[in-house]
C-alpha cells in the first residue's frame, strides 16, 4: 500500500495537492534508499512548465540509477509515468519530468556544480517529514 502524503500545507506553498503528494512520495522514495539531501521545491510561481522540483543526491552512478528506478516505482501506483527520462545511461545528473513533478538526481559532484537550490532560492521548501517510507 503506497502512503500519500498530504498534509498541512505551508501558507506559501501554491502547488497542487497532488504535485506536492506525488513529490513527497518520490522523496520518501529516494530516502528509503538512503539518498542524500533530498529538498523539495514549489517553482509553480517561478516558472512556468513544472510546480514542483525534487531534488536529491546519490553517492555514485549506481546509486543514482537506483534511486531513479526507486523513484519510478513508488509513482506507478499513483498512476504516474514520467513522460521524459534523462541523463540515466550516465547516472551523474538523471531528470524524470512527470510534468507537474520535475525529479533530478545528481551525484555529489554534479550536484554541488549546478546549485539548483541556490538558483532557485527563491522558491518556497515544500515540507518533508525526515524518515518517511513511501509503503506502509
Amino acid at each position: 500500500m503506497v502512503t500519500t502524503y498530504l498534509q498541512e500545507r505551508d501558507s506559501d506553498i501554491v502547488a497542487s495537492d497532488l504535485a506536492v503528494a506525488a513529490a513527497r512520495t518520490a522523496a520518501a522514495a529516494i530516502e528509503d534508499k538512503k539518498g542524500l539531501a533530498v529538498s523539495l521545491l514549489d517553482v509553480s510561481e517561478l516558472i512556468v512548465v513544472t510546480e514542483i522540483f525534487v531534488i536529491a543526491s546519490g553517492t555514485s552512478m549506481r546509486h543514482v540509477k537506483t534511486l531513479i528506478d526507486d523513484v519510478e516505482e513508488a509513482l506507478r501506483p499513483l498512476d504516474r509515468k514520467p513522460f521524459r527520462r534523462e541523463g540515466k545511461e550516465y547516472g551523474r545528473w538523471v531528470l524524470l519530468d512527470y510534468g507537474d513533478v520535475v525529479v533530478h538526481v545528481f551525484d555529489e559532484e554534479t550536484r554541488d556544480f549546478y546549485d539548483l537550490e541556490r538558483l532557485w532560492a527563491n522558491a518556497p521548501r515544500v515540507e518533508f517529514p525526515a524518515g518517511a517510507t513511501s509503503t506502509a
